[in-house]
Parts: C-alpha cells; sequence; structure tokens
C-alpha cells in the first residue's frame, strides 16, 4: 500500500515535472497561469502556513522554504509565485471573523500584493475609500485576493487593504529580462471600498495564536525570496555537471571534466552555495526551536535571519554566474538553460529586502550599533 510520504512524493515530482515542461510558456505570458496555480495549491503550497484551525498544515518555516527551494529549482518564477504561500504569516493580523470569511471555503488562498508605494486612503464611514497604483505585484494574475499597502496619514502606520480580483486593474507591464514568469505587474484601483475589518498592519499583532505567526515577518518575506535563488543555483550546477563530462571544445581542448580550473572552479561554487545554504537553514532552525520553547524569536536571530537570506541571495547568484562561465560558448544561445538561471538569479538580489545594505545593519547589530529602523 502507497504511504501518504510516497503519494506526496509522486504528486511533487509530477508537478516538478509539468513546471520544467512549461517554463517556456510562463516566459511568454509573462506569469504562471491560473492551472498551474492550482497544482500549486495541491503541493500544499498555500495552506502550508494558513491557521490550523481553519484546515492549514502548521508547516515549520523549514519545510515550506525546503519546498520553495525544488519548486525554484524547477523554474524560478514558480518558485517565486509559490513562495507568496508566506503571506498567510501576515494575513494572520486580520480579525479571526475576517480569517474565517477568506478560509471558508478551505485553506487554498493565493494572495498577491502590490505594496508599494503606499498611496493614501480616504477614511470614510467603516472603512477606506482606495485609490491608485502600485508596482510589483507578484502572481497577481493568479491570485484569489490582492493587498495593496495604503497611508492612515497622521503618522499612523500604512495598512495593507485586501480586495476581491473584481476591484483590482492588472496593468499588465512586467517587460522585464529576468523572472519573467513572476507576472509582477502594477495594480489599479479606482474607488474601492475596503472596510476595517479587510486591513491589517504588515507585521501586526496577529489575531491567531500559533507557532508560525510568532515567527519575524518581514525577516521571512526576505526569506522566502532568497530561497529562490538556492534553488536557481542548484539548477545551474547541476548543468555544468550533466555535460562536463560530455562535451569537447572544437578547438580540440580537453573535455569540460577533464580540466582542472573547472574542476576547482565547480568544487569552490558548489563550496559556496552550500555554506549559503547551510547558514541559511540554521539560522531558520534556530528561530523556529526558540519559538517552540517558548522563548520568542530575539533581535539577534532576526538579524541572523536576514543576514543569511541576502549571504543565500548573493552566494546563489554567485553560483549561477561561475556556472555560466565555466560553460562557455554554448551558454550564450537563445534557449540555453544557463540564460534563464543567470537572468533570474540577477533579479533577486535586485530586491529591496536583500540589496548590499542589509549587510550594514547586521554588522551594525554585531557591533551593537543600532541598525535602521524597522531592520529588526
Amino acid at each position: 500500500m502507497m504511504t501518504v510520504e510516497m503519494q506526496n512524493k509522486n504528486l511533487l515530482d509530477r508537478v516538478l515535472i509539468e513546471i520544467r515542461s512549461r517554463r517556456d510558456e510562463f516566459e511568454e505570458k509573462r506569469h504562471v497561469p491560473r492551472d498551474m496555480i492550482a497544482q500549486l495549491k495541491q503541493l500544499g503550497v498555500y495552506r502550508a502556513h494558513a491557521p490550523r484551525c481553519f484546515g492549514g498544515d502548521a508547516s515549520s518555516p523549514s519545510e515550506f522554504l525546503r519546498l520553495i527551494e525544488t519548486i525554484s529549482e524547477a523554474d524560478g518564477s514558480a518558485g517565486w509565485v509559490a513562495s507568496f504561500g508566506s503571506a498567510a504569516i501576515y494575513l494572520a493580523a486580520l480579525p479571526r471573523e475576517t480569517l474565517a470569511q477568506l478560509y471558508a471555503n478551505g485553506p487554498d488562498v493565493s494572495f498577491a500584493g502590490g505594496l508599494f508605494p503606499v498611496q493614501p486612503a480616504e477614511k470614510v464611514a467603516g472603512g477606506w475609500r482606495v485609490n491608485g497604483l502600485w508596482k510589483f505585484a507578484s502572481g497577481c494574475k493568479g491570485a484569489d485576493i490582492l493587498g495593496v499597502g495604503i497611508g492612515t496619514g497622521e503618522g499612523g502606520k500604512p495598512l495593507t487593504a485586501v480586495l476581491m480580483p473584481e476591484d483590482v486593474d492588472i496593468v499588465e507591464n512586467w517587460e522585464v529580462f529576468g523572472m519573467r514568469g513572476t507576472g509582477s505587474h502594477d495594480l489599479r484601483v479606482k474607488d474601492a471600498f475596503v472596510s476595517d475589518e479587510w486591513t491589517f498592519v504588515r507585521g501586526g499583532v496577529p489575531s491567531i495564536e500559533e507557532p508560525i505567526y510568532q515567527y519575524p515577518s518581514v525577516a521571512y518575506a526576505a526569506q522566502v525570496l532568497a530561497v529562490v535563488n538556492l534553488g536557481v543555483a542548484r539548477a545551474a550546477l547541476n548543468e555544468v555537471s550533466q555535460v562536463a563530462g560530455n562535451r569537447s571544445s572544437i578547438t580540440g581542448a580537453p573535455k569540460m571534466a577533464d580540466r582542472a580550473y573547472l574542476r576547482i572552479a565547480v568544487a569552490k561554487a558548489e563550496a559556496s552555495l552550500r555554506s549559503a545554504r547551510a547558514f541559511f537553514y540554521e539560522a531558520t532552525d534556530s528561530a523556529w526551536d526558540s519559538i517552540l520553547k517558548g522563548d520568542g524569536v530575539s533581535a539577534d536571530q532576526t538579524s541572523m535571519l536576514r543576514l543569511a537570506a541576502v549571504q543565500a541571495t548573493r552566494a546563489g547568484a554567485s553560483a549561477v554566474q561561475s556556472a555560466y562561465l565555466l560553460s562557455g560558448t554554448a551558454a550564450i544561445y537563445d534557449g540555453h538553460p544557463l540564460q534563464r538561471y543567470l537572468r533570474d538569479a540577477m533579479v533577486v538580489t535586485q530586491h529591496a529586502f536583500l540589496n548590499e545594505g542589509i549587510y550594514d545593519n547586521a554588522g551594525s547589530v554585531f557591533l551593537g550599533v543600532p541598525p535602521m529602523p524597522g531592520y529588526i
């Protein structure tokens, strides 16, 4: 008899095969279609962190991150879109009654948000009148609900307003070279009413008392994106390994695997990537274990999560660049896998949560200097 674990593995394998077979389609359409989102739901991506009391799986951070890493190895854009299954963590700041409505038909709810720039909203009886244009709403074409960032005025914290897709216009302007399939288009809202019950402060106090909602939400938002580069880098290094023993140079030079410089470079790339990956999951598990022990997550642990995320991003991008450089002229052609890996990996490094400034803030924490407000 087939066990649950075997069934889950078979399902994952089938979905990964389809992702690989359709990644050119994702690039051409510039989004991951809804039928693929439905398969990600079957994998449990969007119920992983949904409240257990509403049917969620109560997955640990490492379990979810490893799933995203695996999907990203098949396709970076699919992994990026799947990463927003983590949104359930900050959606937990919605009132419990609102969450009951949100999950009334099950926990497999996909969320996408164009949270910046924060747009001013008009306070009206019972809620907000929302207008504006927001950028970088990854996964918006396959989302069940959409969020936009609104200002409350008078120095109040910005809110995320949750809307239904019919209340939002998607401005299809995601014209980029890397991560094309993420569908990170703009969102436009015109004169929509959003009740107070459907707004929340990102990183605000959750209305659900479950361990996952004690995990630092902003740090996690960085982690779920950084782990995409771990998956993309693994795919790139696997590509080099697969061809190294078979490809001969047109100049008559030795096969790739017979060249000492290439063997050394591959080993160094593997060591760097695996080191960053180990640090990444070590920091994740340390924070999670602390939560399960009832100690919460310290400022130092939160900083370590952010440092590990940016390091994974940079190490992943570096590994992809190494793979590209080692592959010679074959990698310059349209359609070569390393072209996609290179473009995708470099886009991940450009995210605001994963920029070079994170090293500065982490160094401040190490040295006892106050970091930038909001870092931890």
